[in-house]
């Protein structure tokens, strides 16, 4: 960040843009934010004396004067404020740029469509364990630039990022000492200008890295396999079947080789994660974590004692031979299918929410001879039935999660898997995934508590 006090326009004052907000003021800038919400709703929002705050604004007026645009990652690029700082040419930065420019540890960073949460977690469980002050955050909670407030007496060894697409479109410099590239599947189709743009803006992550720095990447996926050559850092690989150097699984054992370096091996007998996705990000965790200073025991201690995260996977209840399980974060197909392949069947989906633009193609064929009964809801309801209808899934329509959890209670049968796994966004009938998960786990509550009541249990 430079010594010279800029004029700096802030856009959108959710959780990034007021962290942004907050420690660019701190720093001497004078920071304006505008805000599309009236100010009524940005009363618990607490921000720093001297930021001015434009509630049910657009930035248009706010542009005059600013030396340097921050738009919050929930802001789409063609947002008119943005168009026109370009037009000016006013810089736009992304909050990551900013921070990226202004820390002094090394930092590690996370994308792909589906994972990222668990892995940068476990990375910085790792680091964590190996007695490093460690930064865990970015898209995961706590915003990256965050890491700036910490007393100068403590400064951060390590910092451990989850990056978005969001997050990535406007990085030039942003310079990962150990980017991970996990996958990429239709997601955000929305707001990309289709796949291809969605997949070169999470390969972003790596434009600024030099052949000092580790890019880390899954040779399972073509997508992400195909940008190896392209890289000028050092690239190691993880997947499914063994490498001479990268990381890969055998026999229910994490397997890295780093360069010049004996093969070591990971006990995941202890672990609480399950599924195959989260195979594949115990793998990539161990290989960053390794690249990033974590000892070996450092990374099987955390491989041991990592918690599943919050609507990911997550066991609710089981009752009377039926397990229920709360996958709210699988917000896209890749993510269903992820979480479907983790069950033998029979399986009972719970699906839907708002379209991201991808095909529901991939799920269907997932769904085949796996999910006896599938339970659709909000606005993606009827393209999410007609695909799984048409491999052959009985489909019934519902209101919403509620309605889909009572109908599932009332025609579960011993031995199945009841998964909200909805493929889709929330923002149809919730604030975010969590809420929806939250939503799911107190009707599969009161639907388990009421069936104990009618039996005379309770």
């Amino acid at each position: 960040m430079s010594a010279v006090s800029r004029s700096v326009l802030v856009v959108g004052l959710g959780r990034t843009g007021a962290a942004v907000a907050r420690v660019l003021a701190a720093r001497g800038e004078r920071v304006r934010v505008a805000e599309l919400r009236p100010a009524a709703a940005l009363a618990a929002i607490a921000v720093p004396a001297g930021v001015e705050v434009h509630a049910a604004s657009d930035g248009l007026a706010l542009l005059d004067g600013a030396d340097l645009v921050v738009p919050s990652p929930g802001v789409p690029r063609t947002a008119p404020v943005l168009a026109e700082a370009r037009r000016r040419g006013v810089p736009v930065e992304s909050e990551i740029e900013l921070a990226g420019d202004a820390l002094d540890c090394p930092i590690v960073a996370v994308t792909g469509t589906n994972g990222k949460s668990t892995t940068t977690t476990l990375v910085g469980l790792a680091l964590e364990a190996q007695g490093l002050r460690t930064f865990v955050g970015g898209n995961l909670g706590t915003p990256l630039i965050a890491a700036l407030e910490a007393p100068a007496s403590r400064p951060f060894d390590a910092c451990v990022a989850e990056v978005s697409s969001f997050q990535l479109e406007w990085v030039e410099r942003f310079h990962p000492t150990v980017g991970c590239l996990l996958n990429v599947t239709d997601d955000h189709l929305d707001r990309h200008d289709g796949f291809a743009d969605y997949r070169d803006t999470k390969a972003r992550l790596f434009a600024a890295q030099t052949a000092a720095d580790w890019a880390v990447l899954n040779r399972d996926d073509p997508h992400v396999a195909m940008l190896a050559p392209r890289l000028l850092a050092r690239v190691l690989t993880f997947g499914t079947t063994p490498t001479d150097v990268g990381a890969f699984v055998d026999r229910g054992v994490v397997v890295v080789r780093l360069p010049d370096g004996a093969p070591e091996r990971y006990d995941l007998a202890r672990t609480r994660l399950v599924g195959r996705h989260n195979l594949e990000n115990l793998l990539a965790a161990a290989l960053v974590a390794r690249l990033a200073g974590a000892a070996p025991a450092a990374v099987q201690r955390a491989i041991d004692t990592i918690e599943p995260l919050p609507h990911r996977l997550a066991l609710v209840a089981e009752r009377d031979g039926v397990r229920w399980y709360d996958d709210s974060k699988a917000t896209n197909v890749g993510a269903a299918v992820r979480s479907l392949e983790s069950f033998p069947g029979p399986v009972v989906l719970l699906a839907g929410g708002v379209d991201k633009g991808g095909s529901y193609a991939p799920l269907a064929a997932a769904a085949r001879d796996r999910v006896r009964h599938a339970l659709v809801f909000g606005a993606a309801r009827e393209q999410i039935a007609d695909a799984l209808a048409g491999a052959g899934v009985a489909v019934e329509r519902v209101a919403g999660v509620a309605a889909a959890v009572d109908v599932a209670a009332a025609t579960v049968r011993p031995g199945d898997t009841v998964l909200l796994a909805p493929a889709c966004a929330s923002f149809d009938q919730f604030s975010d995934y969590a809420a929806r998960g939250r939503a799911f786990r107190a009707a599969v509550e009161a639907a388990l508590t009421a069936t104990a009541t009618g039996k005379g249990e309770a």
